[in-house]
């Protein structure tokens, strides 16, 4: 559920006293929208750059070593100190090191070898040959700018955290005695043009005082929260593919519409929680975090942490206030897989329209003009039935159906309208008694052009009773 970007790449800043807030949003929706340019990298290695295949290889290395050795799970060094050892590797200095370790007594524990290790499904063990199991260390890499050593050590330290946490423990407590509301505050809903998996979190749930006394007001309710969370994001994972060319990570889209403000203590606290969890556990997993209805106190909230962000971490930001939403998602989102109370045409089981059904058809209408769509029947009792949004509406919309003879009269299908800028997507369906034709007439009258996007489909009256 967090707010902030996933991301894995970055350390801690402590942020500075915020400007006043009106100055501050400007320039940070600004820099946001300017750095919302984050292109995910190919993770075929003939793709990579030569010092990014060193360190695939060198990791590899590490990694195989680790695991064969058993010592996996060994102390952990801070990532500070891994880095220090390559420098000091690179520098020709490890001969102090080795001679060090010779005078360690030997171990003369069991070590015990688990060749099968996994995460996320992956296997780890370089030597098995899986080719995903590239495309999960190139994750580890990336979060530490290429680093082997520390992406090694943020690696162990994943391990050990599925290891420990209770949270993944088949017998903790859950969902148990969390509020039923939150059952539609993080889910997966369809997939972006690039085939990511779509992950919505809606935080509006928690405007209610019952819903957040119950899930974050209390120390135990919190820890409930984390690992529903947690476990939410796991069956996410679960859909991935890891495959060099599958889609490996997720489109996240947070919806800020009557969420709590920082204010609340207890909701500020549980998204750092999250988002720290996410940053070490998961990293590189959301492609892009897109932010939507996008509310004022978000803009202040966000000078404490935006200037100390990587830019990597940057350019997955994504803002949309509530007249741009749809439009927003749209660069990303097929019309057809946007739900339809964010301006798309997907409904919850829906039984009209599947993706086979009518290809979506994109309309402009100019400034002060009318445009009209017109749907065949061309038979009688044939069945029409259409989808229509508008991006921003504020446009007159009406339906009718004019007969193929000029002897019958027009059927008003829906009266003329003042469309708002909130209007959900049209879905409305007409029984042709004659031949003729559904014409949807949008007219727009204000000077700026507006984006039309319709499908429809017609059903004969033989294919209703055969």
């Amino acid at each position: 559920m967090a707010v902030e970007a996933v991301s894995g790449n970055g350390g801690e800043a402590v942020a500075p006293a915020p400007a006043p807030a009106k100055e501050v949003s400007a320039k940070v929706e600004a820099a946001v929208t300017k750095n919302a340019s984050f292109r995910e990298e190919s993770n075929f290695l003939d793709d990579l750059k030569e010092s990014e295949r060193k360190a695939l290889a060198e990791l590899r290395d590490k990694v195989e070593a680790a695991i064969l050795e058993g010592k996996l799970f060994d102390d952990i060094k801070p990532e500070k100190e891994a880095e220090k050892e390559k420098e000091e590797e690179e520098a020709g200095e490890t001969e102090k090191v080795a001679a060090a370790a010779e005078e360690k007594p030997a171990e003369t524990a069991a070590v015990v070898v688990d060749k099968d290790i996994a995460l996320w499904g992956v296997p780890l063990l370089p030597s098995k040959g899986a080719e995903a199991t590239d495309v999960v260390l190139l994750k580890f890499l990336r979060a530490r700018d290429f680093k082997a050593g520390a992406a090694f050590e943020m690696l162990r330290r994943t391990l050990r955290w599925r290891r420990d946490w209770t949270g993944f423990d088949a017998d903790a407590d859950g969902d148990a005695d969390l509020p039923e509301e939150l059952a539609g505050a993080c889910y997966l809903d369809g997939a972006d043009r690039e085939g990511h998996p779509v992950c919505y979190n809606a935080l509006g749930v928690f405007a209610g005082d019952a819903v957040y006394k119950k899930a974050l007001g209390t120390e135990e309710g919190n820890a409930r929260f984390l690992r529903w969370r947690v476990r939410a994001m796991e069956r996410h994972v679960a859909e991935l593919d890891f495959k060099p060319g599958g889609a490996a990570s997720l489109l996240q889209v947070t919806d800020l519409k009557n969420s709590p403000g920082p204010a609340k203590k207890d909701f500020r606290v549980a998204v750092r929680q999250v988002f720290d969890l996410f940053q070490d556990n998961y990293p590189e997993l959301v492609a892009r975090n897109i932010l939507i209805n996008v509310p004022f106190w978000y803009y202040a909230f966000s000078t404490l942490f935006y200037p100390f962000l990587t830019q990597r971490t940057k350019s997955k930001f994504v803002i949309a206030r509530p007249s741009k939403v749809t439009e927003t998602l749209l660069k990303y989102i097929p019309i057809e897989a946007i739900p339809v109370k964010y301006g798309g045409l997907k409904r919850d089981g829906d039984t009209e329209f599947s993706a086979d059904d009518g290809e979506v058809t994109e309309l402009t209408v100019k400034g002060s003009s009318t445009e009209t769509i017109e749907i065949e029947a061309t038979e009688a009792d044939a069945t029409l039935t259409w989808d229509l949004a508008v991006l921003g509406w504020e446009v007159n919309y009406k339906e009718e159906f004019v007969p193929a003879d000029e002897g019958s009269y027009t059927i008003i299908v829906r009266k003329g309208t003042k469309m708002g800028a909130g209007e959900e997507a049209v879905r409305n369906s007409f029984r042709a008694g004659e031949p003729g034709k559904v014409v949807l007439t949008v007219e727009n009258t204000s000077h700026k052009k507006k984006k039309v996007l319709f499908r429809h489909k017609a059903k004969s009256p033989c294919a209703k009773k055969c």
